[in-house]
């Protein structure tokens, strides 16, 4: 790969700066880039989610312990999520994102590697590496909204979400196909969708590296710096009281969706293994609740949108209560009321995430926006990690009923986050900051 001289790259981005027309272009190829790379880093998260906590139990033995790996690939997407954003930050969503799912397909293949050895050791430290694909993935949310306009981001966002579905919903289903394709070639069974995951990471990984250029985050910043002006002192003051509000508004949405749907979904796939349902089962199940996570984004994007921040954010908090009552009083042999549960748990977990999103956009601006999400996707990966270690433990001790519920009521605390958000409108009003 040839590398361009940097005036030469100047003056390209001089090109895009200068035409609107260009723009808007350059807006529609980076969405299109995006799509693509995240169809394939779909299909590469969906291995841990389904099989990681499995593998976890028949190498470790015990239930108690299940949800380590959902804890340590989302720790390992906390770390990931910083130095993502910080490299985009310096360098553009190009080289961030796609050293990111470079090294998730790394991790993933370190986990084929430890099934086979049966390395625990190994196993743990190849999560932490695998979730920098999930980190990758979640973070390429932003790269759609860097040349939107105001009233489009909830909507770039959400393209960019849904075009995971087509990866994400492919993943789970396949779980028999590659273990069978895996014990052919003499390897565990459940370490198959982690084949699929090293390659997927990988090829979105090139996708960007080759595709996305010129760099969007680069553009919108060069945009950024020609339109300063200097508003009024009282203005600065009150903008950045409405910014800094938005910032917490919208991490705490995503930050308690993380930890409910995290915490529900890393212990279905035990829960139905322990009351004898097959793998094809799960991945059925799995399947259904991770096209609910993306699937719906377009309309959510819409919503968004149209009806405001704040409305979808409570109406999150609603459908995470009803997944949590829905698992809960499912009958342990009944497939439809738990599919019911978990496309639930994904809605739930779709609306908080491009809700809370939307609010970070319209809180940032160019000039700092990759380094501000990256940190802020640490506090969603960290809150997952929180969850998936300690559902296992609370079903170990109490019962998967008991985690459903303490998910949904923990999904409440959206609504108190929200009230007082919306306490606060007349200063976000005045500011035109649209997360009411």
């Amino acid at each position: 790969m040839t590398h361009e001289p940097q005036h030469t790259t100047q003056s390209s981005n001089r090109t895009y700066v200068d035409s609107a027309d260009m723009q808007r272009k350059l807006y529609k190829r980076s969405l299109l880039i995006i799509v693509l790379s995240q169809i394939f880093g779909g299909a590469g998260l969906a291995a841990g989610v389904t099989v990681g906590a499995l593998l976890a139990q028949d190498m470790l033995g015990s239930e108690s312990y299940a949800g380590i790996p959902t804890a340590l690939l989302t720790l390992g997407s906390a770390v990931a999520s910083l130095l993502v954003g910080r490299l985009s930050q310096r360098h553009g969503r190009r080289l961030g994102l796609a050293g990111g799912f470079l090294t998730g397909g790394l991790g993933a293949i370190g986990v084929i590697v430890a099934a086979q050895v049966n390395s625990v050791v190994l196993l743990f430290i190849s999560l932490l590496i695998y979730g920098a694909g999930t980190a990758a993935n979640l973070q390429a949310r932003y790269a759609g909204t860097d040349l939107a306009k105001p009233n489009q981001r909830a909507k770039a966002i959400s393209i960019a979400m849904v075009s995971t579905t087509f990866g994400a919903v492919v993943g789970p289903n396949t779980v028999e196909v590659t273990g069978s394709f895996a014990t052919s070639i003499g390897l565990p069974a459940l370490s198959g969708p982690f084949l699929l995951a090293a390659t997927a990471f990988i090829l979105a990984g090139l996708v960007l590296l080759i595709f996305l250029r010129p760099d969007p985050l680069l553009i919108a910043r060069e945009l950024a710096k020609d339109n300063v002006h200097t508003p009024p002192a009282v203005d600065n003051k009150k903008t950045r009281i409405s910014k800094n509000r938005g910032l917490v508004v919208g991490a705490t949405v995503m930050v308690l969706t993380q930890i409910v749907m995290v915490a529900i979904m890393t212990m279905t796939p035990i829960h139905m293994k322990h009351h004898g349902h097959s793998l094809g089962d799960i991945g059925l199940v799995i399947g259904i609740h991770i096209g609910a996570m993306y699937l719906p984004s377009l309309i959510t994007g819409v919503l968004v949108d149209k009806f405001g921040r704040t409305t979808m954010s409570i109406a999150s908090g609603v459908v995470l209560l009803l997944a949590g009552i829905v698992a809960a009083i499912a009958p342990p042999d009944s497939i439809a009321i738990l599919i019911i549960a978990l496309a639930l748990l994904g809605i739930g977990w779709n609306f908080g995430l491009i809700s809370g999103t939307a609010i970070i956009v319209d809180a940032t601006d160019p000039t700092t926006r990759a380094k501000t999400q990256g940190t802020i996707d640490v506090l969603i990966a960290l809150a997952g990690a929180s969850g998936g270690a300690l559902s296992g433990m609370v079903v170990s001790h109490s019962s998967f009923a008991t985690l459903s519920l303490a998910g949904g009521g923990l999904a409440l605390l959206l609504i108190p986050v929200i009230i007082w958000s919306i306490s606060k409108r007349n200063v976000t009003a005045s500011q035109n900051i649209p997360f009411n």
